[in-house]
């Protein structure tokens, strides 16, 4: 059903032309400008830190981290630019593929005491989709307030019965921009999506993500299957966070705003902003892009990362169809000596976006860019780690539906130690991936050539 859903989007987004109106991304170089440097500073359990403290952290990173220019430069512009603040004393674990992801979330849920708040692009009507409305409502009928935001594009293949079976048992609903305009209680914005993945349990812990709910993830990648994405035994490869810490509560509040914007009812009274204590060591700042802001906060952090790196740029990404300042931006840093690796998709489940992406690679090669495309799996993940200390984990993808359109959910992590944890995971995909040469990219079937100028056109819509 997931890859029915993901093709109907396809279809839906080209014939979105004519409402998409003259949206475009924001001049990098002007807004970057803007943003003119300042003291770095973070937040813990009890708020904002000392000015001394601060400098006493980031000296510490730097220790740690050979001082590398990126910490300063980038955390300083990033704070400027999103304005979400960084957050010490959180617990973070590196989930990959459904396999580790699901069992985790159905632990947190079923340790659940107070609220659960759920946020998914889409939940299918399958095996996995049932074992969580099951949890779900056996959760809601002990007294534990459960809350779910689904997209309603996204959901437009799971039946009615499945959200009416949850209602039903008390769990409070949201459809996050009904297709239908009689439904919709906001201005009927068809093309803007609510594409996060984000579970949030009594305040405390939290997942985001790229990975919906959905049985299609249940094999992960570990073994080899069909190569066909409409297979529903094809293996997916997708990444998580489980997240745990002061930094919950940012998540948290990510929520609560689409709810409001949505005009949801009102929720159930319960703790949802609880006192949060230290968990661990982890640095991490929760961002949130929607189009009601100016800009994507996503998109701009990532090229400002990009142009701040000084020794790697390791992408992997399930959808690639770049904007012009994407592309010169990695072109840039891989001009300037950086190692510039991306791993790709090597078979998606979005025919058009995969030829549309691959009719960058010409520039890109003769740019310097290292390309790779993940093989033996349907890669779906949405990740990066720069100069091994500056990393991230969420929905978004390198696309402009993406960075126009769609509400996204990342999370930034400073420091070394999970950035190892992403280069290890970076390194295990390199290796399940198939690198593709400039010259050998040259003699690619005409056909294919074709494919690719066609996509090509639809690429803003994509």
């Amino acid at each position: 059903m997931l890859t029915r859903a993901l093709k109907l989007v396809e279809i839906f987004g080209l014939l979105l032309l004519a409402v998409a109106g003259c949206a475009t991304l924001p001049d990098t170089d002007a807004l970057l400008e803007r943003h003119t440097a300042q003291a770095v500073s973070f937040e813990n359990a009890r708020g904002p830190v000392s000015a001394r403290k601060s400098a006493a952290v980031l000296a510490q990173l730097k220790r740690q981290s050979g001082d590398i220019d990126i910490l300063e430069k980038q955390i300083a512009l990033e704070q400027s630019i999103v304005g979400s603040p960084l957050i010490l004393g959180n617990k973070v674990t590196l989930l990959q593929d459904g396999a580790a992801t699901y069992p985790a979330m159905f632990a947190a849920i079923g340790d659940a005491r107070d609220h659960i708040n759920l946020e998914s692009y889409i939940i299918e009507d399958d095996e996995i989709g049932r074992q969580f409305a099951d949890l779900l409502l056996q959760q809601q009928s002990r007294g534990v307030q459960v809350n779910i935001i689904y997209d309603s594009f996204g959901g437009i293949n799971t039946p009615k019965a499945y959200f009416e079976r949850l209602a039903q048992g008390g769990v409070a609903l949201l459809e996050f921009n009904p297709v239908n305009p009689l439904a919709t209680k906001t201005p009927w914005l068809i093309n803007n999506r609510d594409h996060r993945k984000l579970l949030v349990v009594d305040g405390h812990t939290a997942f985001i993500g790229g990975i919906n709910i959905s049985s299609v993830y249940s094999s992960g990648s570990a073994a080899r299957r069909s190569g066909n994405a409409a297979d529903h035994n094809v293996a997916w490869r997708d990444t998580d966070l489980q997240l745990e810490g002061p930094v919950v509560g940012e998540l948290q509040k990510l929520f609560m705003q689409t709810w409001d914007k949505q005009h949801g009812k009102p929720l159930a009274q319960r703790e949802y902003f609880p006192a949060l204590k230290t968990r661990g060591n982890e640095i991490v700042r929760a961002i949130g892009s929607t189009p009601d802001d100016p800009y994507s906060l996503m998109y701009l952090t990532l090229i400002s990362a990009i142009g701040n790196a000084q020794k790697q740029v390791y992408l992997t990404n399930a959808y690639f169809v770049p904007d012009p300042q994407l592309l010169n931006s990695l072109m840039a840093a891989a001009g300037r000596g950086v190692d510039v690796r991306l791993i790709l998709p090597s078979h998606s489940d979005s025919e058009v976006v995969f030829h549309a992406g691959r009719s960058h690679y010409s520039a890109l090669l003769e740019g310097g860019v290292k390309l790779y495309e993940r093989t033996g799996a349907l890669l779906h993940s949405k990740t990066a780690v720069i100069d091994g200390v500056w990393s991230t984990v969420g929905s978004t993808n390198l696309d402009w539906r993406s960075f126009l359109d769609n509400d996204e959910i990342n999370a930034v992590i400073i420091g070394r130690e999970f950035g190892q944890n992403m280069q290890a995971m970076f390194a295990g995909d390199l290796a399940a991936s198939q690198q593709i040469d400039l010259e050998g990219w040259g003699h690619r079937p005409l056909s294919l050539r074709f494919k690719e100028w066609m996509a090509r056109v639809w690429g803003r819509l994509l």
